[in-house]
């Protein structure tokens, strides 16, 4: 069963962000558009590369209304400990969720049980709290942020105008579909 358009399951966890210590629940990511980005472990090798990409771009997302929320299945104190001590996660200002139990990362279907660790999961879940977008990645393989950041565009595009549809590599202020029988077998 796939979790777009589906609802984020309650959960309530405490996370690292701005040097303090704040509690999260999904009801914090309800009433604005959010991004959750699931990762493996902190001080490892992808994932530094990957939340600082995020960080470079965390002012664009702002300015679309979207927040970042990145979890592990580390504690919130492990997240504080790697923000103190790596040049790339200094940058984060971004939410980060410890997720020490697991349930946040089995709520989102991308725990490795036998690892007890995260897949590279990432969602955007939108401001009534539903997901939109998907993609879970092997932990091998490293994301780019500017790529998330036009799905987002294309997201926010469609949810403000209903019957129109994104094409592939479309950008922002491209021409976008409307479904209809007149398109059929013309594209």
């Amino acid at each position: 069963m796939s979790l777009i358009n589906t609802e984020i399951k309650p959960f309530k966890a405490q996370a690292y962000k701005d040097g303090q210590f704040v509690e999260v629940t999904d009801a914090t990511l309800k009433g604005k558009w959010s991004v959750v980005v699931f990762y493996p472990a902190d001080f490892t090798f992808v994932c530094p590369t990957e939340l600082e990409d995020l960080a470079d771009h965390n002012e664009q997302f702002q300015k679309l209304g979207v927040d970042i929320y990145a979890v592990s299945t580390d504690t919130h104190f492990a997240h504080k400990a790697w923000h103190d001590t790596s040049d790339a996660i200094k940058k984060v200002k971004y939410t980060m969720i410890g997720d020490p139990t697991g349930a946040i990362t089995r709520n989102f279907d991308v725990m490795i049980e036998e690892e007890g660790l995260a897949l590279r999961g990432t969602f955007l879940i939108n401001p009534e709290g539903q997901i939109k977008l998907c993609e879970i990645h092997d932990n091998g393989i490293g994301r780019d942020a500017s790529e998330l950041l036009r799905k987002v565009k294309a997201a926010q595009y469609v949810a403000s105008h209903p019957g129109e549809v994104c094409p592939a590599k479309w950008q922002e202020g491209d021409k976008t579909l409307k479904p209809s029988l007149s398109l059929v077998g013309k594209i």
